[in-house]
């Protein structure tokens, strides 16, 4: 698009450098005799008036095909990267860096600044090199020694461009790092906000949020009056460089050594050779922080691992899992979290995961589920479409009761929600009572509850193997007794983390997971 536009720019400047030096040289046939349409050099004016409206109509018509283009170009992009965060996220869903404020304001502010970078900055880095060479190589054929003073002048923009550049992408890096620590910050107090209330040390957070905001506003201004400046430069730059070469025409126009018509039409080409390189310059600080921004979703993007999709082997009939030689140590910890586990799980067996505090269950669970990938062992069973889990703190989104059942089976009926929940032992909960944003106006146990109804219409929907943190934690005795027959009844493979007697009596096998020595073995 930018090259036809040059096209059309170059039609457009020997156009009009042919009528207006044709008015004022009073050449043959420009010669006014009579404001009588049809005499003098009124046909001539109205011709070149219909080519330059045809071609600023073609100019116009590239000009909004181009932003068309550039904005759907934007979006698929935008649109790739976000499910690519996604899936990152959902591939390691145990990382302690990937938090909420940064992986929100990512995706949505950071990634929102690549519209400057593929919608501005990147085609203009293309139209520097090409058009150029264009419009330069048409100065050439019409007057070479103002082509030779471009070819002098146009390379010390690029190199003010590139010491500019240097300057502002160390200052645009500072500057989003200091938006995501005022992200983070912000994030951090509206999570701990009922705990700093309660303590009456919520007020005392303001003066730590106004340094943050005051340090984001300095780093801000900063890369404004960088961006300013540069613009300045640069324009000042081209500015000089198009007054050279105009100087230089009009001495050999009043020498006689060029006539009228080529001065015009190298004076109009000459500022269109500067100005796809000063536009470089000028949207490098648009897109400053969509390339900050997408540095970073590319670095999380390509760290996150493989997530496992099915079986590591083809297991025996009568086994489900297999679990031989697990151990996991985790990134900074100088011992392994959990070492030297074996287990297996038949179809339909319940079995129960117990020992110490810190021990490794956890650990285990989230191996067996995919949530991590052990750094020994090996760990074969069902892929994550055929498992349903519970965690220690299960999720909840805002709605209904119901809407978080339904995240098991989205296509369960009111009767079945109602039966899952009376299994999770909570017949008398509400499927339409209303649920917060994180599960807000639900007590622990309802939580729980809550989500074993959840993970109880996952096992419908066809799932044969239930993984279950703490399921019963929080709960009195006979709701726990109801909720323990209630998984009993499904008949499918369950492993249950858990130290308590009821879940411990009602296992078919009990697990150990002892603690792990700081030498590093069982």
């Amino acid at each position: 698009m930018g090259c036809l536009v040059a096209v059309l720019t170059v039609a457009q400047a020997w156009v009009l450098a042919g009528a207006i030096s044709g008015v004022f040289a009073a050449a043959p046939g420009w010669e006014y005799t009579s404001p009588t349409p049809g005499t003098g050099w009124w046909p001539e004016l109205g011709g070149a008036a219909l080519a330059l409206a045809a071609i600023f109509a073609g100019k116009a018509a590239l000009g909004w095909l181009n932003q068309v283009l550039a904005h759907r170009t934007v979006a698929a992009v935008k649109s790739r990267l976000r499910r690519d965060l996604v899936a990152a996220r959902l591939a390691r869903p145990l990382d302690p860096s990937a938090s909420t404020a940064r992986l929100v304001t990512l995706a949505t502010v950071g990634l929102d600044a690549l519209d400057g970078y593929y919608g501005k900055y990147l085609p203009q880095l293309l139209l520097a090199v090409t058009v150029p060479v264009l419009v330069g190589g048409v100065i050439l054929l019409a007057d070479v020694p103002a082509a030779l003073i471009i070819a002098l002048t146009l390379p010390l923009i690029p190199v003010f461009m590139v010491l500019v550049g240097w300057t502002t992408q160390a200052r645009t890096e500072r500057r989003w790092a200091t938006q995501q620590r005022l992200a983070h910050h912000f994030a951090d107090l509206v999570t701990g906000l009922p705990t700093l209330q309660v303590f009456g040390r919520a007020r005392a957070q303001a003066t730590g949020l106004r340094r943050t905001e005051d340090a984001h506003r300095a780093e801000t201004m900063g890369t404004l009056r960088i961006s300013f400046l540069s613009a300045l430069v640069l324009e000042l730059l081209a500015t000089l460089s198009v007054a050279l070469v105009a100087v230089t025409v009009g001495f050999r126009v009043v020498a006689h050594d060029l006539d009228l018509a080529t001065a015009l039409f190298v004076l109009i080409l000459a500022p269109e050779v500067y100005l796809p390189v000063r536009q470089v310059g000028v949207h490098y600080h648009d897109a400053a922080d969509g390339m900050a921004a997408a540095d970073e979703a590319l670095t999380f993007i390509e760290a996150a691992p493989a997530t496992p999709t099915g079986p590591a082997a083809a297991l025996p009939a009568g086994e489900l899992v297999r679990v031989e030689g697990l151990a996991h140590t985790y990134p900074g910890a100088d011992a392994p979290a959990v070492a030297g586990v074996d287990l297996t799980v038949a179809p339909g067996e319940f079995v129960v995961l117990t020992g110490p505090s810190g021990g490794g269950k956890t650990t285990v669970l989230n191996a067996l589920v995919g949530f991590l990938s052990p750094t020994a062992g090996t760990v074969a069973g069902p892929g994550r479409a055929r498992i349903a889990y519970v965690g220690q703190n299960p999720g909840m989104v805002a709605g209904t009761i119901a809407t978080n059942v339904r995240l098991g089976d989205p296509d369960a009926s009111d009767a079945a929600v109602a039966d899952a929940l009376a299994r999770a032992g909570a017949p008398g909960m509400d499927p339409a009572r209303d649920v917060g944003d994180d599960g807000e106006g639900l007590s622990a146990g309802e939580r729980r509850r809550v989500a074993v109804a959840r993970a109880l219409l996952r096992i419908d929907a066809g799932a044969d193997l239930l993984l279950l943190d703490e399921p019963t934690a929080g709960l009195d005795a006979d709701a726990e007794a109801s909720l323990l027959a209630g998984l009993r009844a499904t008949g499918v493979a369950a492993v249950v983390v858990s130290h308590r007697p009821a879940v411990l009596a009602g296992a078919d096998r009990v697990v150990r997971i002892g603690a792990v020595a700081r030498v590093g073995t069982p």
